[in-house]
This record gives structure tokens, C-alpha cells and sequence, in this order.
């Protein structure tokens, strides 16, 4: 069984669970050899020095921003996606890898989102 992590909200976490860190989803990382020490890593990011480390868990809740919602439904996923789509700063390439990995059932090519179409129709294509 892995390690838990309670987020500021109250969701508990594993290192298998993405939920929403600062408007972006993320998994947990423990540290190495040390059960208090962690990191969020950003789920298209990681393992690329963008993993954010935390010392113990008051230091996660000093730094739990408004647009943290922690643990997220499909539903709010496939709206975060669709959010995304719209957003200059995520590459078209991103959003797939991330909707690929999200516990959603957005789909970038078939346009079966419960909350708005695919990318070619939102682009016109």
C-alpha cells in the first residue's frame, strides 16, 4: 500500500492520484528516504525540474492556492480540458498527452466530451 498524502482540502492523495494543484493537474512524489518530504509533480511536466518539493505538509498548505480543487470528477476534468483547448499557454500536443492521462473521458479526436466537442470542431476543422 503507498503512502497517503491529506491535501489542504481534506482530499487524500497516493502517488497514483492526479488532482488539481494550482489550476494544473499533478501527481505526489515522495522523496527519497524520507516519509515527510515531498513533491507535486505537474502530470505533462514531470521529472523535467518542474517538480515543486515540499518539506512537510504545513509547507503545501501555506503555498494551496484558491485554484487548487484537489481531486476532481471526470466531469470537471473534461471541463478543465475543455478550459485548456482554449488557453494560449497549453500546446494542442499538451492537452492530449493530459487528457490522455486524466481520469476523464474527454476526447480530443471523437468529440465525445460531456462538456463540448472535439478540438477539430472547437477549431473549425
Amino acid at each position: 500500500m503507498s503512502q497517503t498524502l491529506e491535501l489542504p482540502n481534506g482530499d487524500v492523495v497516493s502517488p497514483d492520484d492526479v488532482f488539481c494543484y494550482n489550476d494544473y493537474p499533478y501527481r505526489l512524489v515522495w522523496l527519497d528516504g524520507d516519509t515527510h518530504e515531498f513533491a507535486l509533480s505537474p502530470l505533462y511536466w514531470g521529472d523535467s525540474g518542474m517538480d515543486i518539493p515540499f518539506h512537510d505538509r504545513e509547507a503545501l498548505v501555506d503555498q494551496w492556492e484558491v485554484d487548487s480543487q484537489g481531486r476532481m470528477t471526470a466531469e470537471e476534468w473534461s471541463d478543465w480540458l475543455d478550459d485548456a483547448m482554449e488557453d494560449h499557454r497549453y500546446s494542442d500536443d499538451e492537452v492530449a498527452s493530459l487528457a490522455a492521462e486524466l481520469p476523464t473521458e474527454w476526447d480530443a479526436d471523437g468529440g465525445d466530451s460531456d462538456s463540448g466537442g472535439s478540438i477539430r470542431d472547437r477549431l473549425g476543422l
